[in-house]
């Protein structure tokens, strides 16, 4: 019981983060609510724990989470609403670029801006996850690919900073990443 009052915002993140997950493979635009939520007590978790990119990837996901709801929610009928799709190579290439700018930067502000304990590893997921959150909210059925990746990888470095429920959450999450992709596979060959 004192881990939970000691850790109890690292929970509720956890939990809604686990909520925002079953939704997403579910295609449901609630979603963005519940990730929005997610997203601002792992803001809190994320300082605590001096993961500031993650920490300003949060953020981002306060934003994203608005614009995901727009776009899912804007069409009034079946011809406005964005469907699952597969990215183009020139999507792919334009992506890649992105999230190695985007890593770089990172890299450069934790490592000489911040005390983060590992600014390489958090620049890469943050840049990662930057790029496959906007995959999400365009539905492109590759962010799946990037998801299980940045999960696992996000795993470790939590163990590192002993947020042992936040790396439960994360493995969950590349779990439940693989079998989104196999749900979204299944919905876009019914298109």
């Amino acid at each position: 019981m004192y881990w939970i009052q000691q850790h109890w915002i690292e929970v509720v993140g956890f939990a809604t983060g686990f909520i925002f997950i079953f939704l997403e493979i579910k295609e449901n635009k609630w979603m963005w609510p519940v990730g929005f939520l997610s997203a601002l007590f792992y803001v809190f978790v994320f300082f605590q724990a001096k993961f500031y990119a993650d920490m300003f990837l949060q953020f981002y996901y306060l934003i994203i989470s608005v614009y995901g709801w727009y776009v899912w929610t804007k069409g009034k009928n079946d011809e406005d609403v964005i469907v699952i799709s597969s990215g183009k190579n020139r999507q792919f290439i334009v992506l890649a670029i992105v999230s190695f700018i985007l890593f770089l930067l990172v890299a450069y502000i934790l490592q000489r801006f911040t005390d983060s304990p590992l600014p390489y590893w958090d620049s890469l997921t943050t840049s990662l996850s930057i790029v496959a959150v906007w995959m999400l909210a365009k539905k492109i059925i590759e962010q799946w690919f990037v998801w299980i990746f940045v999960d696992l990888l996000s795993a470790v470095l939590y163990i590192y900073k002993d947020l042992y429920l936040t790396s439960l959450l994360y493995l969950i999450f590349a779990v439940l990443a693989f079998v989104g992709y196999l749900q979204w596979k299944k919905i876009m060959n019914k298109i």
